[in-house]
């Protein structure tokens, strides 16, 4: 674990009360950053504020990221309590798992607002710190659905493969400023959300169609995101990487594979 001290670089986690955001708060300041976390649920941050006992490393902030308004007071009081932002971690993210012809507009817009509105109202409010504080890394958090279609994700989906797109403008744009953007794109995950509404068939169906056989760990998607955050990947912009066990390459057949001798 590397210490933090008030010269330590800041890295901004947006819904991270649970799930990958808590779990990639957790990897940012166990190497070494400072780390604020925005969330919408503030019954959530503060359950979850045990974990971070020391206020002068931890900073959370109750936030709906899909509201400029609450969005620049956030940036604010990064502003004012670290005094910069070296990445951005735009995690927040909410899901609506309909038919489309049952999803109302009103689900629809719910979705975009967070998951796409607020990837971009974040980042356009945190590059200017984060070009003050000499550059830095951006991560957008979109989903293994945002590049395949699956049932029941018409608003998730569409928002998450709109999210793709948003990496690749903002790398182009922001890169030139010295703030590089990536994407990641999980695949099915071991969350509390997943645990909730993937039913056992539902589970049996992903772990036909990946090859490694089972569900991500939290915590393999938070080193993914801290390594595109970090000088390893300096080189890295505009780029899409998919943390799926193989979800995206494979076609159909791993079942018969399995069963048969090879």
């Amino acid at each position: 674990m590397t210490p933090v001290s008030s010269s330590s670089p800041v890295a901004v986690v947006t819904g991270a009360a649970r799930g990958i955001g808590l779990a990639s708060a957790q990897w940012f300041l166990d190497h070494g950053y400072r780390v604020v976390r925005l969330d919408n649920d503030a019954p959530a941050l503060i359950a979850g504020a045990n974990a971070f006992p020391n206020p002068a490393t931890v900073l959370d902030v109750v936030c709906d990221v899909s509201q400029p308004a609450q969005v620049e007071s956030a940036v604010a009081t990064v502003v004012q309590q670290f005094g910069r932002v070296d990445a951005l971690v735009n995690n927040a993210g909410v899901a609506v798992f309909k038919p489309i012809g049952q999803t109302t507009f009103e689900e629809w817009r719910h979705v975009m607002s967070t998951n796409l509105d607020g990837v971009f109202l974040c980042t356009q409010a945190f590059a200017p710190v984060m070009r003050h504080s000499g550059g830095g890394a951006v991560v957008n958090i979109a989903s293994i659905s945002g590049l395949r279609a699956s049932t029941l994700r018409v608003a998730y989906g569409t928002s998450k493969a709109a999210v793709v797109h948003l990496t690749k403008q903002q790398a182009v744009e922001y890169g030139n400023e010295g703030i590089r953007v990536n994407a990641i794109a999980p695949g099915p995950v071991e969350t509390e959300m997943a645990k909730q509404v993937h039913s056992p068939a539902i589970r049996k169906d992903y772990h036909d169609a990946i090859p490694l056989n089972r569900y991500g760990a939290l915590e393999e998607i938070a080193a993914c995101i801290g390594f595109l955050c970090s000088p390893a990947a300096s080189y890295v912009n505009g780029q899409l990487l998919a943390v799926d066990g193989g979800f995206d390459a494979s076609g159909i057949g791993l079942p018969t594979l399995r069963t048969s001798a090879i």
